[in-house]
């Protein structure tokens, strides 16, 4: 697999952002920051989401694609769109419970044709452990499947970031 990278394009207040190869919890911090600057575009209008060159995405980074769902619906009324045409992450949006926040699509829907990476930020392991647990509560409030299945997880990082301070 591709280490993964995430590139974002906009055009006329719609942001893309292209999540390719095998992302992980690695790009979250930066991703994370990206969204508030995104948010605070006063010309924001939409986000699409493709992740049509996207190899593999672990929970963190599925947390947070969840968090900027509900966000951008809190926010703009806005329910941003997943483009996904690999039937193994589609799979897993579908089970964690992304159609309930996202409208999810197998077509793609090219806006732009230049896109820059996002850059990559070095942070603190408390900054990851962090975005993590957060990442994951917010995959937890989507079904009881997710619920059950991070719970334990969830309980350890919490455990442990109390222990830690």
């Amino acid at each position: 697999m591709k280490t993964g990278k995430i590139q974002v394009a906009k055009a006329d207040g719609v942001y893309t952002l292209k999540f390719i190869g095998d992302v992980r919890l690695t790009l979250c911090n930066a991703l994370d920051t990206f969204l508030e600057q995104m948010y605070s575009d006063a010309d924001f209008k939409s986000v699409l989401i493709d992740l049509t060159e996207t190899e593999g995405i672990d929970s963190t980074s599925l947390g947070l694609l969840a968090k900027l769902s509900i966000q951008a619906k809190k926010r703009f009324s806005h329910v941003p769109k997943i483009v996904s045409s690999n039937n193994d992450i589609t799979r897993i949006l579908l089970s964690m419970g992304f159609d309930r926040v996202f409208n999810l699509s197998e077509v793609s829907e090219e806006c732009c044709s230049s896109y820059e990476d996002i850059a990559c930020s070095d942070c603190s392991e408390q900054v990851v452990k962090e975005h993590v647990l957060d990442a994951h509560r917010v995959l937890m409030s989507l079904n009881e499947a997710n619920q059950d299945t991070f719970h334990n997880f969830v309980k350890t990082l919490e455990k442990s970031n109390k222990t830690a301070g």
